[in-house]
């Protein structure tokens, strides 16, 4: 036992390592934390002021009200940040939102109308909500192999848990010495820290084939096509949104439970959610030692049920003690969902439109949680809260349980992915390619057999495909005689392609030959569309020339 968990721990110092040592990365990481700190000291300070103002149905129905537009327009505006680079969305986004909070504080400091604040709420939750995706389609393009990126979402996850405890406990701090503007202003703070910690961040987009640039609508309708043709991600986001809806249930449980249950008043709100947030950064350095299991569907439906059953439990046993117990480990389970989900979409997708899956998703959360809260406020005013707490936290253990053979057959395509990734690295030409090039080379990998004694193409051939060998040998020949042998994990063809010239030598199967072909649209986007991949294939063909051309 000890000598498996040792190498788990050193892979996830690793992962640590490995997103410090990467500028870029590390940026983008330290953006998010300060993002959703942000975001959730001003999730908590505007459920006070809703129940402030009209009790725990407004705090329902601010909920759903903030969330709509979000809903509606995050997969229309999704598709910019797969057309301009996706920093620049995240400044964007993040300067209009801290505006927007700084806003809110001034209009309840001069006692305002409180609609306002809500309508300023809702309008910025759109600018809000494309942070995430444009972060989550970003993250890819800065990791060279899945297992970074699985690193990456680790890392993520663990700042937003440690987010989750800083913001919601500030926020306690705050309400109690000074009220919800301070904690408006100081989210504002956080938003445009987030801002300026992602300007000018250095890395090179992934390539794309080139299109005729649509409308974003039609763009946009590339997400949601995107998702009805996989499956797998169908799968995924309907379990995220039970997992969501659960998730916008217990913003109206943190105040209404806090305050009406356990008679801890208004800081109690802030409390309940801290606690959620201690569960969230244990379960964040726990879920570390995962990142080598590849396990990754099946702690996506461990987390997914372990975030509704504690909301149950809390129903049936309601005491503080018990409450802040169960909702740490419904932390425990988000840290599982962020680290396991959002690194299985990001494989999943195809990156010319992960924003816009990530869009998809997002509005998905958004109307989920507005749902939810708006359930779960009316089921509390109509049967209690303990019989509310009951009747939404069974939703995700339930669908969590009819999921689990299905997230294992995700498991097993990523593994498979894995494997050809893993070819694909073995290749020098293809070294300087981050995650998402590589995976989009891996995507278009067609097998091909070829029988011992057989010509693969020949020399003055017009070239269409790169070939990579998977099994066995094949002979280069020049002007009939036998220049080279190439064996596993070699590649060739690439000299007609980039050139856009005949075949300069003849291949044949020296033995029986398992390749991997790519059309040479996409090889020569992947290459072509990263420098560092550029300048290795044009150094590399001079020297495959000298190689393979015939003396005399």
């Amino acid at each position: 036992m000890a000598s498996g968990v040792g190498p788990k721990f050193a892979e996830a110092a690793a992962a640590f390592a490995s997103n410090w040592g990467n500028a870029s990365l590390r940026r983008a990481q330290l953006s998010f934390l300060s993002w959703w700190a942000a975001e959730c000291a001003f999730a908590v300070a505007l459920s006070i002021v809703a129940y402030g103002a009209g009790g725990t149905l407004a705090v329902g129905l601010v909920g759903l009200v903030t969330m709509l537009p979000a809903a509606l327009l995050t997969p229309l505006l999704a598709p910019l940040a797969d057309r301009v680079r996706r920093e620049r969305v995240l400044v964007a986004v993040t300067l209009l939102r801290a505006a927007s909070m700084a806003a809110a504080a001034a209009i309840v400091v001069l006692a305002g109308p409180i609609a306002l604040v809500y309508a300023i709420a809702a309008l910025s939750s759109v600018t809000a909500s494309l942070y995430r995706p444009a972060h989550s389609a970003l993250l890819p393009t800065l990791c060279r192999t899945g297992r970074e990126l699985a690193g990456a979402n680790v890392v993520r996850g663990l700042l937003d848990s440690s987010a989750s405890l800083i913001g919601p406990l500030l926020a306690a701090v705050l309400l109690a010495l000074a009220g919800p503007a301070a904690v408006l202003l100081t989210a504002s703070a956080g938003a445009t820290v987030a801002a300026l910690l992602v300007l000018r961040l250095h890395y090179e987009g992934a390539p794309t084939p080139p299109t005729r640039r649509s409308a974003l609508v039609t763009e946009a309708a590339e997400g949601l096509r995107a998702v009805g043709r996989s499956r797998p991600l169908r799968l995924m986001l309907a379990l995220i949104a039970a997992q969501t809806f659960t998730r916008g249930a217990l913003t109206v449980f943190s105040v209404v439970v806090a305050i009406e249950l356990l008679r801890m008043g208004e800081a109690g709100a802030g409390a309940l959610m801290a606690a959620l947030g201690v569960g969230a950064v244990l379960g964040s350095l726990a879920s570390s030692v995962l990142i080598g299991t590849w396990r990754l569907g099946a702690w996506f439906a461990i987390g997914v049920g372990m975030w509704g059953l504690p909301i149950a439990l809390i129903g049936a046993f309601p005491q503080q003690a018990t409450a802040l117990a169960l909702l740490a480990v419904v932390g425990i389970a988000n840290a599982l969902i962020d680290a396991a989900g959002f690194t299985l979409i990001g494989r999943l997708a195809p990156d010319a439109v992960m924003a816009r899956v990530f869009g998809v998703l997002e509005a998905i959360v958004a109307i989920t949680m507005g749902i939810g809260s708006l359930v779960a406020s009316a089921l509390a005013e109509a049967f209690g809260v303990e019989t509310a707490l009951l009747a939404i936290g069974v939703l995700c253990p339930a669908l969590a349980i009819a999921s689990w053979w299905r997230l294992r057959r995700i498991d097993r395509t990523v593994r498979e992915q894995d494997a050809e990734i893993a070819l694909l690295r073995q290749v020098p030409l293809f070294g300087p390619l981050p995650l998402s090039a590589i995976e989009y080379l891996a995507r278009g990998l067609e097998p091909v057999e070829v029988p011992q004694g057989t010509t693969v193409f020949a020399q003055g051939d017009v070239g269409d495909l790169y070939y990579l060998i998977e099994s066995g040998e094949a002979d280069v020949l020049g002007d009939g005689r036998v220049v080279a042998t190439l064996g596993p994990a070699e590649g060739f063809g690439e000299i007609a392609l980039l050139r856009r010239t005949v075949r300069t030598a003849t291949v044949r199967a020296r033995t029986d030959l398992r390749l991997r072909a790519l059309t040479a649209e996409r090889f020569t986007t992947a290459v072509l569309g990263f420098s560092g991949a550029a300048s290795a294939a044009d150094e590399g063909m001079d020297d495959e020339l000298a190689r393979f051309r015939p003396a005399g």
